[in-house]
């Protein structure tokens, strides 16, 4: 930007969780770019997940910085972190998190930075920054139609969702508002101290761009009476590999866009008939495939039990399983790779469209349907359709990934998923441009206050990831 942002100071406070630093630390290496120094607090657990991937031409403006919570026996140091975190001990974090406060505050009170970017998911932050003459805003790793979505049925409950494309399923419907019910409840259990107080500014950072969901911001921000500001789609840089592996070897084998990549994110796992039926879908679909399969820490599976008998045998050369992770940014980027049969998490929907690599959408849960819709719309995917009550069928597995890899239905698909790449680069850097000069502005004083709905309660309360 310039030498009028030298020596500005940015704080940023990520959720818990892989999924939401990575975005965090992306941003922070735009801000560098951009003259903008950045410490990035979190716990060693998280901050280890990251620190790797910091290249060196980025070392002196972005500093990590270690938040220690309270140990216990239930909740060591490896489980700082949603990552592999077992369910019921959320709440605990939670609440080992609140105890760490003194801690953070210490942190403030010795940095001193000139802003405090705070996650969506902490409510508390924005009116804690401020008690130590700090502005803040917040940053969404979500995107907005997800965000708008929800906010939409908290402000404007019983009315239809004003954007037909997003129509959900009966089962997805339930699912979601099971979830949100869920939410407000754990909301409503909170502390007087972590509700939101009215003194914050009006800015929201959102991991997006208006070239992906710029209706769905305009809306959101119509809603919650807040500046929506996209800070790009902040993709990682590309990283170069020199080192060549077994995948990468059997993927060069493979002829131009004739496989798939077949991944659900690195925090879900898949029950055992979702297992079955996406296994015979990708046998039926005589498709070459690598599929990484998760399951929970602890849990002693192998591979090949949880698989269909004689499955590995029968697909032989054609496909290859991988346990727990694969290089997924080198795979998608690879030419052979024609379609990602994906669950539809933001970052991963992010990552398509970078290497302009077509959508086969299955998702899961939370956000995960209302994204999928969102790529439908676009034109850069294709859903699986699940039965009435939710499940997924092998035989419209088979047919979708076929379409997509093989089908004229995937040669339009990866003409427009290769379009929206090329046209949300460019409106990319404008739009970060554009955050870094706000930011600027926000440094010298705190703007406004944080809309309530009519319960008192902003409705952002309502948006996860």
């Amino acid at each position: 930007m310039g030498s009028e942002n030298s020596g500005l100071k940015v704080f940023m406070f990520p959720w818990l969780a892989y999924g939401h630093i990575s975005p965090f630390l992306e941003l922070a290496k735009r801000f560098s770019e951009r003259n903008l120094d950045t410490y990035i607090c979190s716990t060693p657990v998280n901050l280890n997940s990251i620190k790797t991937k910091i290249p060196e031409k980025y070392s002196h403006s972005i500093q990590l910085v270690e938040l220690h919570l309270p140990s216990s026996p239930e909740l060591p140091p490896h489980y700082h972190t949603t990552n592999g975190l077992p369910l019921h001990l959320q709440p605990t974090l939670r609440k080992a998190l609140k105890m760490a406060r003194p801690n953070l505050s210490n942190i403030l009170k010795t940095l001193h930075p000139d802003l405090l970017i705070h996650d969506v998911m902490y409510q508390w932050a924005a009116a804690f920054s401020l008690s130590h003459n700090i502005p803040a805003i917040s940053f969404s790793t979500s995107g907005a139609t997800t965000i708008s979505y929800f906010c939409h049925t908290s402000i404007k409950p019983g009315t239809e969702y004003p954007f037909p494309a997003i129509r959900l399923t009966d089962f997805e419907k339930a699912r979601i508002d099971s979830h949100v019910k869920d939410h407000r409840k754990e909301t409503e259990e909170e502390d007087p101290d972590d509700k939101v107080t009215p003194e914050a500014c009006k800015t929201t950072l959102m991991k997006s761009s208006r070239e992906i969901e710029g209706k769905y911001m305009d809306y959101l921000s119509e809603m919650v009476k807040r500046e929506i500001l996209p800070v790009g789609a902040l993709f990682p840089d590309p990283v170069s590999h020199n080192e060549e592996n077994e995948l990468m070897e059997w993927l060069g084998k493979k002829k131009e866009s004739s496989s798939v990549f077949v991944s659900f994110g690195s925090e879900y796992y898949l029950k055992k008939e979702e297992i079955e039926e996406i296994a015979y879908g990708l046998e039926l679909s005589n498709v070459n495939f690598i599929w990484v399969i998760r399951f929970p820490a602890g849990e002693n599976i192998r591979v090949e039990e949880a698989l269909p008998e004689g499955f590995l045998k029968r697909i032989g050369e054609r496909g290859r399983v991988v346990e727990g992770w694969a290089p997924q940014a080198q795979i998608l980027g690879h030419s052979s790779i024609g379609g990602f049969v994906s669950h539809c998490g933001w970052g991963s929907m992010i990552e398509s469209i970078e290497f302009g690599v077509p959508i086969i959408a299955m998702p899961m849960h939370l956000d995960q349907p209302l994204n999928a819709k969102l790529v439908v719309e676009l034109g850069i995917g294709v859903e699986v359709a699940r039965d009435e009550k939710g499940r997924l069928q092998r035989e419209k597995i088979a047919k979708v990934i076929k379409d997509v890899v093989i089908g004229t239905i995937g040669q339009n698909t990866r003409r427009k998923v290769r379009e929206q790449r090329d046209n949300t680069r460019l409106r990319s850097k404008e739009e970060m441009d554009g955050v870094v000069q706000k930011l600027a502005q926000l440094c010298g004083k705190n703007t406004g206050k944080l809309p309530q709905t009519d319960d008192g309660q902003t409705c952002f309360t309502v948006a996860w990831h």
